[in-house]
């Protein structure tokens, strides 16, 4: 009896560009975490002043669940090799129509009509600084923390929702250069 030696070659199918698919990865998942941390903690507040939740805040706290899950969902695929640019293409184009939604809803918030959410921190909060050792200063430190979280959180949406847009782009590459 002959004995046969069979050859497998680990072949990648597709060349991904490693450091920008990385700082893509972490820039995603630190702006996917903070804005879930930022919205559930909204709700949390909302809640215990007995007012209702805005829509934003739940579908942000999903969004951002499905980002940080869509992340862990990439690691696993890359680990086995078997990252495809239609995962990342379809998967990027899903989660960036989510997060320009909740971008422009935030946006609409912080920055819309009279009465939005930076114009009253401008009147309440950053004119009218409570300093000492008392009850005042400690609601003018949270009122502060809101003003900063919402500012925030429209920050790493922006941030989110281009990296979404980069990805698509970055991925249709990928697969351009594949059948090339």
């Amino acid at each position: 009896m002959k004995a046969v030696r069979v050859r497998r070659e680990t072949r990648r199918l597709h060349h991904w560009p490693e450091i920008q698919l990385n700082i893509w990865l972490i820039v995603v998942l630190s702006a996917s975490a903070t804005c879930l941390g930022i919205f559930s903690w909204f709700m949390i507040v909302q809640s215990q002043m007995d007012l209702g939740t805005p829509w934003l805040f739940p579908f942000m706290v999903v969004v951002s669940a499905i980002g940080v899950t869509f992340f862990f969902l990439i690691q696993v695929l890359i680990a086995q090799g078997k990252l495809l640019p239609g995962i990342l293409i379809v998967g990027s184009f899903i989660l960036f129509v989510l997060w320009l939604t909740g971008l422009i809803e935030t946006a609409l918030q912080l920055y819309g009509v009279s009465g939005n959410v930076n114009d009253n921190c401008q009147i309440w909060v950053v004119e009218n600084e409570s300093r000492g050792n008392s009850i005042n200063t400690l609601a003018w430190l949270t009122q502060s923390t809101i003003c900063n979280c919402w500012k925030t959180a429209f920050a790493f949406e922006l941030v989110n929702t281009i990296f979404y847009l980069w990805m698509m782009i970055m991925s249709w590459q990928v697969h351009r250069d594949f059948y090339h």
